[in-house]
C-alpha cells in the first residue's frame, strides 16, 4: 500500500499514515499541527486505538467540543483496543498526603486508607474529598496497609443486604470491618495496628523483623496476622496478644506482598526470587511452589471464591511487565497471561462481576497506565493513561463503580467505570 494523506476542514491538522504489508495490524502514524495555536487549544481528552501488543500508539482522535463517543468492542479479532488518555477533566480534592503515595484500599463504601513517603497513615472520605483521620506512629515510610474482608472465609452466609465492597478482597490494606481496625508496615521494621474511631496512635506493635516490612495478610477470622520482609522471613502473630507464633525462613526469598486465601489455611507470597508460594499457617509450611516466572513477582491477589490467583511482574519495555492468572485448586496450573504494559506491574485486582458480563481484571503499571482485561481470553478491553502521574503505585476496589489508584507524583486517583458503555475508564477525582 502507499502512503494516505487526510485532511481535518477548517482544523489544519494533518495525519500521515504508513501501512506496511509485513505487519498489516500495525500502523505507524505520525502528527504534525500547521498551526501551533491549534495545539494549545485541545484541553479534553485523547483517545488512542492501539494494539497492546505494538507500538503504544497507531492512530489519536482529539476534540474540543464535547465528548468522544465509542463503544469498545469486547475480545475484537484484530487486537486493538481503546486508550484514553487522561487530560485536566476531573475534581482536585484536598491531598491525603503531601509525598508519593506508597498503597491505597478501600475501608468501606466511603472511606479509603492510605500510607506513604511521609510516614503517615491517612483515612480519607472519597466521596467528600476531606481526610477523615491521620495516623502517626512511624518513623519511616509506610509500604503496605491491609484491609480484610470479615464475610468472607467461611465465617458465614452471605446475606442478601452485603455490598459487593465487603464480598471483594481489598488486598494492600487489612481491615476488620467489626471492629474499624486496621494494620500499617514500614521501612522502619514495624507493623502497627490502628482503630479508626480510637486514638490516633496505634493500639498494638508487632516487631520482630530485620528489615523492611514488604508483606501483610489477616487470617479471615481476624485472629492471625502473618508479615513479611526483605528479611527473607514470615512471620505469624496472634493478634490479640501481638505475640509471634510462628517463624520461617528461607534464602534469597525477599517477600514483596502477602494475602490470605478466603475460607482456607492458606497464604499467597510473592517474592523477588521470581516465584509465587503458598503457605499453609499451620505450621507455617511451603505447601506449593508455583513455576518461577522470568522477572521479579511484585504483587499478588486472590479470587473471591479462592480458585484463583493472579501474580505481576516487573520488566522494562515490554519485556516482563505481565500479570498471570494462576489456578489455586488441585491442579495449580498456570491459565492465562496478560502482556500489553511497558513497565513494571506494581498491583492487580479482581473486579466485582457487576462490571461486566464477563469475569475482568484491572492492573497497573509503572507506565502510567490503568487497564481492564478480559480475565478467561487476556484480551485489554480498555486502557487508561494517567499522564503525569508518574509510576502507579497501588490499585483497589472502591465500590461497584470506582477504583482507587495510588500514584508517585500525583497522590491518589479515582477512576470510574461507565456501564452504559461497556468497560470505558475515566479519572474524576484527584486527592
Amino acid at each position: 500500500m502507499g502512503e494516505h494523506y487526510f485532511q481535518q476542514p477548517q482544523g489544519m491538522l494533518l495525519l500521515r499514515c504508513r501501512l506496511k504489508r509485513a505487519l498489516p495490524q500495525k500502523v505507524s502514524c505520525r502528527f504534525w499541527a500547521v498551526m501551533g495555536k491549534l495545539q494549545s487549544k485541545l484541553k479534553h481528552s485523547t483517545y488512542k486505538y492501539s494494539s497492546h501488543s505494538s507500538s503504544p500508539c497507531s492512530a489519536v482522535r482529539s476534540h474540543t467540543t464535547g465528548p468522544l463517543i465509542f463503544h469498545p468492542v469486547f475480545g475484537r479479532p484484530d487486537g486493538i483496543t481503546e486508550e484514553r488518555v487522561q487530560t485536566k477533566a476531573f475534581q482536585e480534592y484536598s491531598p491525603a498526603h503531601v509525598d508519593t503515595v506508597s498503597v491505597v484500599a478501600a475501608l468501606n463504601s466511603d472511606l479509603c486508607v492510605s500510607g506513604g513517603k511521609d510516614k503517615t497513615v491517612v483515612a480519607y472520605n472519597w466521596k467528600t474529598g476531606n481526610v477523615v483521620k491521620r495516623f502517626k506512629g512511624h518513623e519511616r515510610e509506610i509500604t503496605k496497609v491491609i484491609v480484610n474482608d470479615y464475610y468472607r472465609g467461611g465465617l458465614g452466609s452471605r446475606s442478601d443486604q452485603t455490598s459487593t465492597l465487603e464480598l471483594s478482597f481489598l488486598e494492600q490494606i487489612a481491615c476488620i470491618h467489626k471492629s474499624d481496625q486496621f494494620f500499617s508496615a514500614s521501612r522502619d521494621r514495624m507493623v502497627m495496628m490502628w482503630d479508626l474511631h480510637g486514638s490516633s496512635q496505634p493500639r498494638q506493635q508487632f516487631s520482630a523483623h530485620a528489615m523492611v516490612v514488604t508483606g501483610l495478610a489477616v487470617s479471615p477470622d481476624s485472629s492471625q496476622l502473618c508479615t513479611g520482609s526483605r528479611d527473607n522471613t514470615l512471620l505469624l502473630w496472634d493478634v490479640g496478644t501481638g505475640q509471634c507464633v510462628e517463624r520461617a525462613s528461607i534464602s534469597r526469598n525477599l517477600v514483596t506482598h502477602l494475602c490470605w486465601v478466603p475460607g482456607e489455611p492458606y497464604i499467597l507470597q510473592t517474592s523477588e526470587d521470581k516465584t509465587l508460594r503458598l503457605w499453609d499457617s499451620r505450621g507455617l509450611q511451603v505447601a506449593h511452589l508455583f513455576p518461577a516466572k522470568q522477572h521479579i513477582q511484585t504483587h499478588c491477589e486472590v479470587s473471591e471464591d479462592g480458585h484463583k490467583c493472579i501474580s505481576c511482574s516487573s520488566g522494562f519495555g515490554g519485556e516482563g511487565c505481565e500479570a498471570t492468572l494462576w489456578d489455586l485448586r488441585q491442579t495449580r496450573n498456570r491459565i492465562c497471561e496478560y502482556k500489553g504494559h511497558f513497565q513494571t506491574v506494581a498491583s492487580c485486582v479482581f473486579l466485582p462481576r457487576a462490571l461486566a458480563l464477563m469475569p475482568v481484571i484491572a492492573t497497573s503499571s509503572h507506565d502510567c497506565r490503568v487497564k481492564i482485561w478480559n480475565q478467561d481470553t487476556g484480551a485489554c478491553l480498555f486502557t487508561l493513561s494517567l499522564d503525569g502521574s508518574g509510576p502507579l503505585t497501588s490499585l483497589a476496589v472502591g465500590d461497584t463503580m470506582s477504583l482507587l489508584c495510588a500514584s508517585f507524583s500525583r497522590g491518589i486517583h479515582l477512576l470510574r467505570v461507565d456501564h452504559g458503555r461497556g468497560l470505558e475508564l475515566r479519572e474524576v477525582a484527584a486527592f
